[in-house]
């Protein structure tokens, strides 16, 4: 197999914050090459120049990495929303992969996840925690749907 990841960095760090433990990016590469046979995996992520330390480890770990420009918002805090990249990487890069590894729990990539499934490219939706997941990212995943909230031995970090 040959499955892409395209990840919501965000999305997955936020979501495993709230269970209040840290994910591993380099134990979670393993564990997406391992489980779901991810060759490449795009990680959409903010732009910061402090962040530079944090990039390198990223790539170092196997992530190829699609930056988004931040801006700041009216309180002054960064905002870099990265769902359109991730969704037109995704569908531009769908006939070099097999099938995709959605990771996320944002509802704007119902239409994706729908469209995927229904091309049978989707090979699943990972969401840090099915609490906090859309029900709209749910319903179109259907039966290819995993959970990261009981992973946190094999992907968690300090």
């Amino acid at each position: 197999m040959n499955n892409f990841a395209f990840i919501d960095a965000q999305n997955v760090h936020l979501g495993i914050k709230s269970l209040g433990w840290v994910l591993d990016w380099k134990k979670f590469r393993v564990y997406l090459k391992d489980k779901y046979a991810v060759s490449t995996a795009y990680l959409f992520i903010g732009f910061l120049d402090s962040n530079q330390k944090l990039y390198s480890t990223l790539q170092k770990a196997g992530y190829i990495l699609i930056f988004k420009p931040i801006i700041l918002d009216g309180d002054g805090k960064a905002k870099g929303n990265c769902d359109a990249d991730l969704i037109l990487h995704a569908i531009l890069e769908k006939d070099n992969y097999n099938r995709a590894v959605i990771v996320t729990s944002d509802g704007d990539f119902y239409s994706l996840v729908r469209h995927l499934h229904e091309q049978e490219k989707l090979e699943m939706v990972l969401s840090p925690y099915s609490e906090t997941c859309s029900k709209l990212l749910k319903k179109e995943a259907k039966e290819r749907i995993n959970y990261m909230d009981n992973l946190n031995r094999k992907i968690g970090g300090k």
